[in-house]
């Protein structure tokens, strides 16, 4: 690539970003820095109908949770700025007059109310209005009219809009990087609106001036964006433009079913479909990723496999590695579906990787909300980390932690029925008696010396293991869960585990 590639994100403000559109960012991001490029933010707010407060806000932080910074956006300006579309109005308008004066394009005077009219007209035959070739010539339009009709409407400030004049009876070759030649019949296509006369500019037009004037060498974006490469090519052809690259990824599938992954399949599957938490302004709260425990590189490693395949039988990928491995002619053309397990199993495989110390900071966080569970950051951050070293194996988020050791920071209050009526037996609180006196000689309590004394003790006295071991479990934890138990008392001290054995004692008595 001689130039140096520079591709765009260019959402729209209307609310929180999809993971569709943060897996296109995503796409972006790593076919720039594959290229030593850049990835850029742009605003694309022209309808401002539609704008919602705090949603620019909202798509960079999502990326900055998921370490996938822009390089240029409206507040990192790298030479290109404005960013948002409705800070660049001013430009706009020369280049559809300059296609007016080239022939491509031309004035329409039709009103909303005549174009109703037509509209209905053509259903009841069972047709569909299109506006171009075949009828533009008799149409409310500066093609239609004389020059000193559409002059005088001009000047006495008639509505107006500057539709694109598509070419007739040709064949259009567009090359796509994930789905090869594409060929169009420019007879099908409609002239589209590309300016009006408020001053703004459709999405059609923006879009081109801003990717030439940014210098955007390869257009990453989704496959709704298909049925407008015909027509963006033309501009470029008729503004006397080089066209950038173009790639349409895959659509993003429901984990059931037929259709593209919606906000209403994750309401009712349970699994978030943005980034981070959002909250509307009418006081509704849709969780994020971030907020239901997912890591980042988590949900960057699940996105990047939805849709393109690296080649090989790896599946977990550093952010560096993803890089280093992605290549957008591995992109599919079919749509990929979404598996919320998936996206758990790399939760999981990630807290796994994780060192015990930060997961104990993240724990703590956890703790500092339970009143309860009596952890002190000063003087606990060692059993801390201790305690995470045994929970996290089966452990998918942070959040789990609780449920795997709440036997840590509480003594039982009760007893699983079913295992208390196996365990506790005639004879148990005799058992657990001698238990209680072979840890009072434990002078270190460490869990390779508690182990060696009691397993010593048990084979000793001839006893079967489960009648001292299942007991002792059910002890201290109050169920049958948890790692080694020799660990767990280990961890709760001599005198905290002596004080639960004896109020099990107490409970068999």
């Amino acid at each position: 690539m001689s130039k140096k590639v520079r591709v765009r994100f260019a959402p729209s403000p209307t609310g929180p970003l999809h993971i569709g559109g943060v897996r296109t960012a995503l796409f972006n991001y790593l076919f720039a820095k594959k290229h030593g490029g850049d990835f850029v933010l742009r605003i694309e707010d022209t309808d401002q109908t539609r704008y919602v407060e705090g949603a620019e806000d909202y798509i960079v932080k999502a990326m900055n949770w998921l370490n996938i910074p822009f390089d240029e956006s409206p507040k990192k300006d790298g030479g290109f700025g404005p960013y948002r579309q409705s800070e660049r109005k001013e430009i706009y308008k020369q280049y559809a007059e300059q296609l007016i004066a080239s022939g491509n394009a031309y004035y329409a005077f039709d009103t909303s109310e005549e174009l109703s009219t037509l509209r209905k007209e053509y259903e009841t035959e069972k047709k569909t209005f299109i506006y171009n070739w075949h009828n533009r010539e008799s149409l409310h339009n500066s093609i239609a009219l004389s020059e000193e009709d559409v002059n005088a409407k001009l000047e006495a400030g008639d509505n107006y809009v500057i539709r694109f004049k598509s070419p007739t009876n040709k064949t259009l070759q567009l090359n796509d990087i994930i789905r090869g030649v594409i060929s169009i019949d420019t007879n099908i296509l409609d002239d589209k609106v590309l300016f009006k006369s408020d001053g703004m500019p459709t999405y059609h037009l923006a879009n081109i001036v801003d990717d030439h004037l940014m210098e955007i060498t390869h257009v990453i974006r989704g496959e709704e964006w298909l049925p407008s490469l015909s027509l963006h090519v033309l501009l470029y052809k008729a503004l006397g433009w080089e066209s950038p690259e173009f790639a349409h990824l895959p659509l993003i599938m429901k984990p059931v079913g037929k259709g593209k992954l919606s906000k209403r399949d994750g309401d009712k599957m349970g699994f978030p479909v943005f980034p981070t938490e959002w909250k509307t302004a009418e006081g509704d709260t849709f969780s994020g990723y971030r907020e239901d425990g997912y890591f980042p590189e988590a949900v960057i490693n699940m996105l990047a496999l939805l849709g393109w395949n690296p080649g090989t039988e790896q599946e977990i990928f550093s952010l560096d590695e993803l890089i280093e491995a992605f290549d957008l002619s591995r992109v599919n053309k079919a749509g990929a579906k979404f598996d919320p397990e998936k996206t758990k199993w790399f939760q999981n495989h990630y807290l796994q990787e994780k060192n015990d110390v930060e997961l104990a900071e993240l724990f703590l966080i956890d703790l500092d909300q339970r009143k309860d569970s009596g952890i002190r950051r000063n003087d606990n951050m060692v059993q801390l980390i201790k305690i995470v070293g045994l929970i996290k194996e089966r452990a998918t988020f942070v959040s789990d932690f609780w449920e795997q050791g709440d036997f840590f920071f509480l003594a039982p209050n009760s007893y699983n029925e079913k295992a208390s009526k196996k365990a506790f037996k005639e004879g148990t609180s005799g058992i657990l008696k001698s238990v209680v006196e072979v840890l009072n000689d434990c002078d270190d309590f460490t869990s390779e010396v508690i182990s060696e004394k009691v397993k010593g003790w048990i084979t000793s006295q001839e006893i079967g293991f489960g009648k001292v071991m299942m007991p002792l479990r059910l002890a201290l934890v109050g169920e049958m869960k948890g790692p080694d138990v020799f660990e767990i008392a280990s961890v709760l001290g001599k005198e905290e585990t002596i004080s639960r054995i004896k109020k099990a004692i107490e409970f068999i008595n």
